[in-house]
């Protein structure tokens, strides 16, 4: 035997000086290196079975330690750190493995040892049972056989299966160790947005222990629950396996806005699954300069702001946008601190950075850089930053009309000065338009409900009553007739009135919230907001006109379903426009369709050709403004474009406002543009800043027809676009808290310090409270419950 152990010896050696003893593991993007194996085999005494596991581990080439006694054991593992170790289980009254299994796992080192327990074989098969073993903390059981190949076949399995895992498991402690030291905050989360894991640095930025996070749905979460449509967004991206990166604004647990820097990443697993996401996010390099802005902006105000981050009303900071503090001259100083508050908006997009850092870099610049500087910001300020602009001096005529009939959309773009002509021009008006449109013929129960059209509390909902759910034509002869549309069109009252009935037929009456009511209301809206004075300041005439004939047309024949429901379904009207703001654009082709079809309702018959032109790319405009997927492309583009630069020009004057420079910035041909696309966007989503009374009803309308898309959706077998709409299940007040969050409130934030409207934010600030209120009350209806 001893002869035989030496050849075994000198075989050994042999073998491992061609293989060596470390050999190398990629586990992921990491390469490790693993030392010769060691193993202890605690056996009272010597048999054929110890003997071929010792002889086994020389073959397979692992460091061998052999332990007689439990105490030996212990010792020699704490000394050693074994990765595996094989017990004797066969003779109880000699060595007592379960309890030597439970004093090693009770060290640390055992985390990532394997521990075999050597059974006695019963018979012709194994009856004993596995669990008292598994219980000892034992990784499995090997039943007696000393054959040197079966047991050499066990210990290789061990090093690729068992024990290469475990190794794999200790190079993830110094991974863990990299998140913990790591200045950036992570989380980590299971493929179904429970959160697993957050590290020091997420502690520290958020505010919260790990104790109060991990376990919890990320939805949950109250750093999350005022993005929670917009997690819906990005989870549309990374459940297909696509990295996320972007802007994130999240609260910390003072409910502070924090914005961040944001990469979701999947992480697949088995089956080629999604078993994981990891988020890591930095804050935004705006912050510091966003905490500075706000700090300059408390020192000089004398309003009621408590602090200068964007507020979030599910905090209960409703006292930012509050005028019953201010005093006579509450209105103004209100303007002021609304201007001001622009700079700390949550609003970011790509290009406000690239302004941002041109801002800063002007400020140590010598003059001809900071004044070529001026003219890239203004530059950048335009809305169309890709149209090239053809020069007009010794240039090929050949090239410009190639160019420009490529490139254009067939309407001749004006240029300011022209554009300025073109609105300011007198227009010749026949004696039998001079007088105001005659609204004599109206009942007196319309004429009853129109009284107070004026106003932002005018119920349309009455009006709605009294004409039988003919709003658009009494309502829309009324206001055209106050601001002079048929005289400024140079058209009769009559074509009016039928070209206001045509538009009227067209809208779907059956749609519970698509309809014409809606229509009329959106006109209301835009009428009262071209009234503020500012928008007065901004806007010529023919902006006027555009602004209440594309309120009117905005949403003409509109199916009552959205445009992801009609490209889903493969509608003529989605192939017709290409997937492509289908809704809109039809809403506007149909409009002009309808209105010159016809001699009778053509309202535009006597118009100048030149100035129909821009008429009409103006109306164009805004009833494409109104699709949402560029909502807050819009919202950017006006904050950046024209409040920002308003709120620097009043920081920056001291004794009043640099009238020129204003005047400038509001009658500019783009900011002109983008005033237009903002004002008709906040008239159609308006409802939340409506009365109470209002905003409810025209909740449930909207939730109705949602409820009616889904129903569809489910009954033709189509994707269901909103499955948060479904009648049985949905929470109204959750939708609208959700709307208001993500929608509502950086947008009427930015018209309100544009245009002050103390009003509609104190009806916003109501509203929003009544459906938390139900929330917190986990009701899912319109109004509680009847006492």
């Amino acid at each position: 035997m001893r002869t035989t152990r030496r050849l075994y010896f000198l075989w050994k050696v042999v073998v491992l000086h061609c293989l060596g003893s470390v050999r190398e593991v990629q586990f992921g993007s990491m390469r490790l290196h693993q030392d010769q194996l060691q193993v202890l085999l605690v056996f009272a005494k010597e048999d054929s079975q110890s003997n071929g596991f010792c002889w086994a581990c020389e073959k397979a080439g692992f460091r061998c330690n052999i332990a007689r006694t439990p105490e030996s054991a212990l010792e020699s593992f704490l000394d050693k750190h074994h990765e595996i170790i094989i017990i004797d289980q066969r003779h109880s009254r000699y060595l007592d493995a379960e309890a030597l299994c439970r004093s090693i796992r009770a060290t640390k080192p055992s985390e990532n040892t394997v521990i075999i327990a050597v059974s006695r074989r019963h018979g012709d098969r194994d009856e004993a049972s596995i669990m008292p073993l598994i219980s000892a903390g034992f990784t499995r059981r090997y039943i007696e056989n000393s054959n040197i190949m079966a047991c050499y076949n066990e210990l290789i399995q061990l090093e690729f299966g068992e024990v290469l895992a475990r190794f794999k498991l200790r190079a993830c402690s110094s991974l863990f160790t990299a998140l913990e030291k790591s200045q950036e905050a992570i989380e980590i989360t299971s493929e179904d947005h429970i959160i697993q894991y957050v590290n020091p640095s997420f502690e520290t930025v958020m505010g919260y222990q790990k104790g109060e996070l991990i376990g919890k749905d990320v939805t949950e979460v109250p750093i999350n629950e005022k993005n929670s449509d917009f997690l819906d967004t990005i989870n549309s991206c990374i459940k297909t396996g696509k990295e996320w990166e972007g802007i994130y604004n999240a609260r910390n647990k003072n409910g502070d806005s924090i914005q961040q820097n944001v990469k979701i990443t999947p992480i697949f697993g088995q089956g080629g699954k999604i078993r994981h996401y990891v988020s890591v996010s930095r804050p935004s390099s705006d912050n510091n300069k966003v905490d500075k802005t706000c700090e300059r902006v408390q020192a000089e105000s004398q309003t009621d702001i408590q602090t200068c981050r964007h507020k979030d009303r599910r905090k209960g900071s409703l006292d930012v946008r509050s005028t019953t503090s201010r005093g006579s001259d509450g209105s103004s100083q209100r303007r002021h601190s609304s201007m001001a508050r622009i700079h700390s908006m949550t609003i970011e997009a790509p290009i406000t950075k690239v302004i941002n850092i041109i801002n800063a870099a002007q400020e140590n610049s010598p003059m001809p850089v900071a004044e070529a500087l001026d003219r890239v910001l203004e530059i950048l300020r335009t809305t169309e930053l890709y149209s090239p602009q053809l020069g007009t001096k010794d240039e090929d005529p050949h090239t410009s009309d190639l160019v420009g009939g490529l490139m254009s959309d067939g309407l001749r773009r004006l240029s300011g000065n022209e554009y300025m002509f073109s609105s300011k021009q007198a227009h010749p008006i026949p004696s039998h338009l001079m007088s105001s449109v005659s609204l004599t013929d109206i009942p007196p129960r319309i004429a009853q409900a129109m009284e107070n059209e004026e106003n932002w509390e005018f119920d349309i909902f009455e009006l709605e009553a009294a004409t039988h759910k003919r709003t658009l034509v009494s309502l829309g002869l009324k206001i055209f007739a106050r601001f002079g549309v048929c005289e400024f069109l140079n058209c009769s009252e009559s074509t009016l009135k039928s070209w206001l009935h045509i538009i009227e037929s067209n809208y779907h009456s059956t749609n519970s919230y698509h309809n014409s009511t809606h229509s009329a209301d959106v006109l209301h809206a835009t009428a009262y907001f071209l009234c503020k004075e500012r928008v007065k300041q901004s806007l010529d005439q023919i902006d006027e006109v555009a602004a209440l004939i594309a309120a009117t047309v905005h949403d003409v024949d509109h199916p009552g379903r959205t445009n992801s429901f009609l490209c889903n379904g493969g509608s003529e009207l989605a192939i017709l426009y290409n997937d492509t703001a289908v809704l809109e654009s039809h809403h506007a082709a149909l409009a002009f369709q309808l209105t010159t079809r016809d001699e009778k309702c053509n309202i535009f018959k006597n118009m100048e050709r030149t100035e129909y032109r821009t008429l009409r790319q103006a109306i164009i405009d805004m009833v494409l403004a109104t699709e949402m997927t560029k909502h807050f492309e819009h919202v950017n583009k006006f904050v950046n474009s024209i409040n920002k630069p308003l709120a620097a020009i009043e920081e920056n004057v001291c004794t009043g406002t640099d009238d020129d420079s204003v005047k400038t910035i509001l009658t500019s041909p783009e900011n002109r543009i983008l005033i237009k696309r903002m004002l008709i966007k906040c008239a159609d989503i308006s409802n939340p800043c409506r009365a109470l009374d209002q905003c409810i009803e025209w909740a449930g309308r909207i939730s109705e027809e949602y409820f009616a898309q889904t129903d569809e959706e489910k009954r033709q077998g189509l994707p269901v676009v909103m499955p948060v709409f479904d009648r049985n299940t949905c929470s109204i007040p959750k939708s609208q808290i959700s709307f208001i969050d993500y929608f509502i409130m950086d947008m009427f934030d930015a018209w309100d310090a544009f245009a002050d409207l103390p009003n509609l934010m104190q009806h916003l600030d109501n509203n929003f409270k009544y459906w938390k209120g139900l929330d917190e009350r986990q009701l899912r209806t319109l109004r509680p419950p009847l006492e």
